[in-house]
């Protein structure tokens, strides 16, 4: 790479795209993501991928790779043997060689659980500790930003805390003021090439987090379409998401321009 076109690339918007497989990593790198946040169980919000996920990812691909550290869906306040767990797996996705770790842990009313988090960012040992959107639904935002910030925190994910960051752009902008350069700030929640062009403008941000999947197909189960493994939630046994290259392609393109 020339030195005009590297300092071209190194001007643009970091994207980071959310993963949960080995391919899936390797199709945000060939579409030009910067950083990936690997996960499983994405029709979930995204809980902690394998180890198998994360050695293999990290031998498929040169981008940094953040490794979801969440050890179950609905809330953020875990049991004393959850977060045991939660640290066991912290310290092992650190030594496959994950670049850093998202969690986000709260209280069951819904402050920031100050203690716990700075266990996981003591157990980051440099490498970058990322709250994930758990700040979307803290009941004092700018309150935890700063106890964030005084945790010594890589980044928070967030919508605004709202459905969307295109929804929630207003306070995302409040958000980075207040950070102040301390914590990056991280808009994430419905970004894709027709909304992210506006999420920047009312912004200012300097860095996207988005999904960019489509369908694949699995039809091994569709022989018996009255079986579902999925407990009370039917969906479907025959397709399951994977990140679609060229959506990030063309996101990376709407950020270079």
């Amino acid at each position: 790479m020339s030195s005009k076109s590297a300092k071209a690339r190194k001007s643009t918007i970091t994207l980071e795209i959310c993963t949960a497989s080995v391919e899936d990593c390797v199709k945000a790198e060939q579409g030009g993501a910067d950083r990936v946040e690997l996960n499983c169980a994405l029709m979930l919000g995204g809980l902690t991928p394998s180890l198998g996920s994360l050695r293999e990812s990290r031998a498929a691909v040169r981008l940094p790779i953040i490794a979801m550290i969440r050890p179950r869906p609905a809330g953020f306040c875990y049991s004393r043997a959850e977060f045991i767990v939660m640290q066991r797996d912290a310290e092992l996705a650190l030594a496959e060689k994950a670049d850093g770790i998202a969690f986000g842990i709260l209280t069951a009313t819904g402050a920031l659980d100050v203690p716990r988090c700075r266990q996981m960012v003591k157990l980051a040992a440099g490498r970058q500790a990322v709250f994930h959107r758990a700040f979307d639904v803290a009941r004092e935002p700018l309150k935890a930003l700063e106890q964030l910030i005084d945790l010594g925190v890589t980044r928070v994910m967030t919508s605004g805390q709202e459905a969307s960051a295109y929804n929630g752009a207003a306070q995302i902008a409040e958000y980075i003021r207040r950070a102040a350069g301390r914590i990056e700030i991280l808009p994430a929640g419905g970004i894709n090439r027709f909304t992210v062009a506006d999420v920047i403008k009312r912004t200012g941000c300097d860095q996207v987090h988005a999904s960019l999947s489509t369908a694949s197909v699995d039809r091994s189960a569709s022989g018996r379409p009255q079986v579902s493994f999925g407990g009370t939630i039917k969906q479907s046994e025959v397709e399951f998401t994977v990140t679609n290259a060229e959506a990030v392609r063309k996101l990376r393109g709407t950020l270079d321009s």
